[in-house]
């Protein structure tokens, strides 16, 4: 047996108390078989026709939810069938068809209930678009600050796993009692290697990692008259980063002082931003750059000053790199953010801290709202060993 032509047609949605009474019989024992809907029909779509044509969902799932988008099952309807009942779950990956007493179903014909329902639309579309537009419609997007912040504190455990320590690490020199002539240093040079290449990384991504935290800001908190005009809203998003900071009290709501850019933390930001500029850029600045001076005469170099092996290969690495000054720099960038923080109201800030954590935010543009769908833990089930048992839920 294979699905009824008239399958859907045919489904019929009982008052609550006969689904009750059904729930209550004593000699319930019915076989279950699960199957799935993805996309074959957008989920929107489906649970537009189903409130286009019975009503509220009303299967006892929905009595037992949260009142969150914290739920395995977000949306429930137990319908009858012409031998048994279904019921249609909606989950955060999948449409749940659970079949009831009726036999001779399985996932091969998804396919065709799918264009059976897809069919029937037309009989309810005008009722499907007003329900559509009645839906709050959200975009789910990345959030820039916690995607750089993340990456900034993976690349810093692996950093410190490397456990460098120069001081304590140099190569000594060839003269010293602690030489050991048959010492291999390559271990020690590809850790050093690979530690200034992290270190590299980080201290390029530290200034932006801040700035996007601003622009964070100014998405979630930019006045109504000021977003909804572009060139405004443009004109605030691409002024300089300083311009940027300075004016947050009067491009945005939430902030009970303006920012004091004359404040040490951001006075260290600033110079912050200077050394990233030469860093990234490869700005040529002797004065930061130099690691030796040394005399000529003709070919013959005469040095003003010795220096050791560890000196003049490692070292310069490490100073251009600029190892020693990495832990500092973290700091400087955590101390602006938390001094921009404190000129935010209570519940501004309070906000601000939850939405800036979460790596997956929304936005709803029609209705000007902006927050976050959905907890980090999103749960799933599955049916082991074939679609006659019991589910299992991960997350």
């Amino acid at each position: 047996m294979s699905l009824p032509t008239d399958f859907v047609a045919a489904l019929d949605c009982p008052p609550f108390a006969e689904i009750l009474a059904e729930l209550r019989r004593k000699d319930r024992a019915p076989k279950s078989t699960f199957l799935t809907l993805r996309n074959e029909v957008a989920p929107s779509d489906l649970y537009c026709y189903f409130r286009a044509r019975f009503g509220l969902p009303n299967g006892p799932q929905n009595f037992l939810r949260n009142d969150s988008s914290d739920n395995l099952i977000h949306w429930e309807w137990m319908l009858r069938t012409s031998t048994g009942w279904v019921l249609f779950q909606g989950t955060n990956f999948r449409t749940i068809v659970l079949l009831l007493d009726t036999h001779g179903i399985s996932q091969a014909d998804m396919p065709a209930l799918a264009t059976q329902i897809k069919a029937d639309f037309a009989g309810h579309g005008k009722q499907m678009a007003q329900l559509r537009k009645s839906l709050e419609d959200w975009t789910e997007f990345v959030n820039p600050y916690q995607r750089i912040r993340s990456s900034v504190n993976s690349l810093l455990r692996e950093l410190d796993a490397l456990n460098l320590c120069p001081e304590d690490e140099a190569i000594p020199d060839i003269t010293s009692a602690h030489q050991e002539l048959d010492t291999d240093w390559s271990e020690v040079a590809a850790r050093y290697s690979k530690g200034l290449g992290l270190c590299f990384g980080i201290r390029s991504m530290l200034p932006v990692m801040a700035e996007a935290f601003v622009n964070l800001l100014l998405f979630a908190l930019m006045r109504p008259e000021l977003k909804s005009d572009e060139r405004l809203r443009d004109n605030a998003i691409r002024q300089p980063i300083d311009v940027r900071i300075k004016s947050l009290s009067m491009t945005c709501i939430g902030f009970a002082s303006p920012v004091d850019y004359k404040h040490a933390a951001f006075k260290a930001y600033h110079t912050l931003m200077n050394e990233r500029n030469d860093l990234l850029h490869g700005n040529v600045v002797l004065e930061k750059l130099k690691f030796n001076e040394v005399y000529f005469n003709g070919r013959a170099p005469i040095f003003k000053h010795y220096r050791s092996l560890w000196e003049r290969t490692v070292g310069v690495d490490i100073q251009a790199v600029g190892l020693h000054r990495l832990a500092h720099e973290v700091q400087v960038v955590d101390s602006m953010l938390a001094q921009l923080k404190t000129h935010l109201t209570p519940t501004t800030r309070k906000f601000i801290e939850q939405v800036s954590e979460q790596r997956d935010l929304a936005v709803d543009e029609g209705r000007g709202k902006f927050g976050v769908l959905f907890s980090r833990r999103l749960v799933d089930m599955l049916v082991p060993g074939g679609s006659e048992a019991d589910p299992v839920i991960v997350s």
